[in-house]
């Protein structure tokens, strides 16, 4: 998991062939004058999503794995927090892996929470369980979904 600055992106792209376009995408992005849903970038190798959500409880979030993707989530409308907990010491899982969507979900306690504010990021590699959307009210964000090639 990485947590940092937009405008310290370019620290991160060597870590994935397709960080530099994700974070040049992301510099320019105008999350305000884009609508709900769905878009790509790069074809099924770097793609994202807008998203406006109700925030919910600690208690009602739940943990969640990807294997062929990293995500990159960028808070637009206000802060949000995350709950992350190591694939490793994950023991309760909510139903069989879906490898069509690339998503697990598990009823473990996270053992950590993060705030994430608009301009800042949040990584989430194969091995980073996290629960999403913890918070109050609604929100707006940016998902982008890197393969992990």
């Amino acid at each position: 998991m990485v947590l940092d600055s937009i405008e310290n992106a370019t620290r991160y792209v060597g870590l994935n062939p397709l960080f530099e376009k994700a974070f040049q995408f992301i510099k320019q992005l105008d999350a305000s004058n884009l609508p709900d849903g769905s878009f790509e970038i790069e074809g099924d190798s770097l793609k994202g999503s807008v998203v406006s959500a109700d925030l919910k409880s600690r208690t009602e979030a739940r943990l969640e794995i990807h294997r062929r993707f990293i995500d990159i989530q960028i808070p637009v409308a206000k802060e949000e927090i995350f709950g992350w907990r190591s694939l490793k010491t994950l023991n309760d899982p909510m139903g069989e892996f879906d490898s069509q969507n690339d998503f697990q979900l598990f009823d473990d306690e996270p053992s950590a929470y993060i705030r994430v504010n608009p301009g800042q990021f949040i990584i989430f590699f194969p091995e980073d369980a996290h629960a999403p959307l913890i918070g109050e009210g609604n929100t707006r964000k940016v998902i982008l979904k890197v393969s992990v090639q």
